[in-house]
């Protein structure tokens, strides 16, 4: 089992925390979480979107402990080494740095319901199943998400340009 689950277990981690240095104990939480639930698991759900949705109480556990650090957002260098590709892959990566960073700041139940719907592309549904709230609420939560982060994206022209880019591939 936690061979053929590892993969969406961290695709759901990774897409809620993004690159984080906790993400591989994070996994294991999930699956300790999981494993000791096991014996509950009444096959509402495929096995799959169940240990998804303990992956997400995972991630909220995470975000809810810590303190959002202080993150100096310093623009990317205009000229960077290299050619077009390597510009453009160093210029996403650091808007997807600056998202993480505001996401940090936001509510944990907002910044799931973003990443989940926006992020990963999920569904409405499917982020009120995986977080086991009612569809209104994963709306609101969204909604309010994205107007936190286009405010903070009102003085950060990076972080503007991505989610610009990232609600035009949402789903």
């Amino acid at each position: 089992m936690f061979l053929a689950q590892r993969g969406s277990v961290h695709h759901t981690l990774f897409r809620i925390l993004g690159s984080n240095r906790e993400l591989e104990d994070l996994v294991q939480d999930a699956f300790v979480e999981i494993f000791r639930a096991l014996a509950s698991f009444r096959g509402d759900s495929t096995l799959t979107r169940w240990c998804q949705t303990i992956a997400t109480r995972t991630a909220y556990l995470a975000i809810s402990r810590r303190k959002p650090p202080a993150v100096d957002l310093a623009l990317v260098e205009e000229l960077i080494a290299g050619d077009d590709d390597t510009r453009r892959h160093a210029q996403a990566r650091e808007a997807a740095r600056r998202l993480y960073a505001a996401l940090d700041r936001l509510d944990p139940k907002q910044r799931i319901a973003f990443a989940l719907a926006t992020i990963d592309g999920r569904s409405m549904q499917e982020v009120a199943q995986l977080t086991e709230s009612s569809i209104v609420a994963v709306k609101t939560r969204v909604w309010r998400a994205r107007k936190d982060l286009m405010k903070r994206a009102a003085k950060d022209a990076v972080l503007s340009s991505f989610l610009a880019e990232l609600e035009g591939g949402a789903r």
